[in-house]
């Protein structure tokens, strides 16, 4: 929720309130305190401000500040700017403003932030609904002959864009509710919203919404509406800035449901008491927070780095500490449904994080060690990839899609519920699953454990 901030005035020092911190926001008026450096790199950062600050205002300081306005959202008072002073965030304040892309220290090829990006294709001789195993493990081909969703529903996509010439996808694609978002700021061309270097996204969108009657591939919810909003770059980064950009476009346009099967870059964790982190963490919390307010039910991957979410001291990724004031985002923001993956067998993919409170349900994301009977597809779950094509990707960014869907069929049978109901229905209506041996890994009760949240989703309890 909001907390009462007073405004911020360009000769007036204010205070402004981070998730975790209270700090002297500077006099916009004030001198730099050096000469602006034009000639060096330009990054983009996130800039906190009192919602609804005046943009006169916010230009003033940034201009001040040797910054340059690429978008700013009064609504929750984020600004994001771009710079090539190296000391922009000291200027502004390291608990205001932070660049994910400044801040990167690992190269992508070493990076996590997308799950299972290999694909491996598959034929498309013969009906390829035979190895949707995931389909059937959550009563999505019975949910579909009663109800494939609403055209009237849209779920978004946030994540690296959407091949909307796929026979599987065109149909559902809207382009009028598509966005670029890979600057901060909302681009509707088409090809600031359609993929090019990764097919992510199109695999995700496939399982939620797909439809292909020449190859026998159906999604979850292939009557709902699908949105692309390209988030990820080309090196494969989200950073803070276009997932603000992303949940924001989201409300604006009042999705029923999005897809979030990432974490926010450059690291794995963001700390809301730490400097810069601090800008990061309520920036995004702000986003997704205004995005609920309007309807929206947030869907997010938990990760695959194969650790408990509750006892992480070091990220992974980014060196620094991490603490309980520390989530990886935007799966750890309340409101948010966290989604753990599990394989053909029912029980936690290896690699899947998982924590008690941490997760609300899981879905299959697939196994490698876990195969299905032979003609029953990979261990991996099937979808849509580039060039008309189908391939399997394993990862708790493959969960999270099939939980969108569900929701999707929610959002379709139940037209004005709000997201809090939406998360209660899908918790209430999940299938159980147990600790088994997991255990003491594996902790709490059949419905509500640190492995399976409150279950595995449901399709068809969803729909009847």
């Amino acid at each position: 929720m909001f907390r009462i901030r007073r405004w911020l005035l360009p000769a007036v020092a204010a205070l402004t309130v981070t998730a975790g911190s209270v700090v002297a926001a500077p006099s916009a008026s004030a001198a730099p305190a050096a000469p602006c450096d034009t000639a060096s790199t330009a990054y983009n950062y996130v800039v906190l401000y009192a919602p609804h600050t005046p943009q006169g205002l916010v230009d003033e300081e940034l201009r001040a500040k040797c910054g340059s306005k690429v978008a700013y959202y009064p609504e929750i008072g984020v600004a994001v700017a771009s710079s090539s002073t190296a000391d922009f965030a000291q200027r502004i304040g390291v608990y205001r403003a932070y660049s994910g892309g400044r801040d990167v220290a690992v190269p992508p090829a070493a990076r996590v932030s997308l799950d299972g990006e290999q694909t491996t294709a598959v034929a498309t001789a013969g009906d390829l609904s035979a190895q949707q195993w995931d389909m059937r493990a959550i009563h999505a081909p019975e949910a579909n002959q009663i109800n494939p969703g609403s055209k009237s529903v849209t779920v978004g996509v946030l994540d690296s864009g959407i091949d909307a010439a796929h026979p599987a996808l065109r149909a559902a694609v809207d382009a009028k509710a598509s966005a670029g978002c890979l600057t901060g700021a909302p681009d509707t061309a088409p090809a600031a919203w359609a993929p090019t270097t990764s097919d992510h996204g199109t695999h995700v969108a496939g399982t939620i919404a797909g439809k292909d009657p020449a190859t026998g591939f159906t999604g979850i919810a292939p009557g709902v509406r699908l949105a692309s909003v390209k988030v990820v770059n080309d090196a494969g980064y989200i950073f803070p800035e276009a997932a603000v950009c992303g949940f924001v476009w989201a409300g604006q346009h009042h999705f029923q449901v999005t897809n979030n099967s990432y974490f926010i870059d450059p690291g794995m964790f963001y700390c809301s008491k730490q400097p810069g982190d601090a800008a990061a963490f309520e920036a995004v919390r702000r986003a997704v927070a205004y995005s609920t307010g309007r309807g929206v039910l947030n869907v997010a991957a938990a990760g695959n780095a194969a650790f408990d979410l509750t006892a992480q001291t070091t990220d992974p990724v980014r060196p620094h500490a991490v603490d309980k004031s520390c989530e990886i985002l935007p799966g750890g923001l309340d409101g948010v449904v966290t989604v753990s993956a599990t394989g053909y067998a029912g029980t936690k993919s290896s690699y899947s994080n998982w924590g008690r409170n941490e997760i609300d349900v899981t879905a299959p994301g697939g196994d490698r060690a876990q195969l299905p009977p032979a003609g029953q597809g990979a261990g991996c779950p099937l979808s849509t990839v580039f060039n008309g094509g189908y391939g399997t990707k394993c990862g708790t960014s493959m969960a999270s899609p099939h939980v969108a869907g569900v929701a999707a069929l929610l959002a379709s049978k139940y037209r004005f519920a709000p997201p809090f109901a939406l998360m209660a229905l899908l918790e209430a209506q999940a299938d159980p699953v147990a600790c088994g041996i997991a255990a003491p890994t594996c902790s709490g009760p059949i419905r509500d454990n640190s492995y399976y949240g409150h279950g595995s989703v449901n399709a068809l309890d969803a729909v009847r």
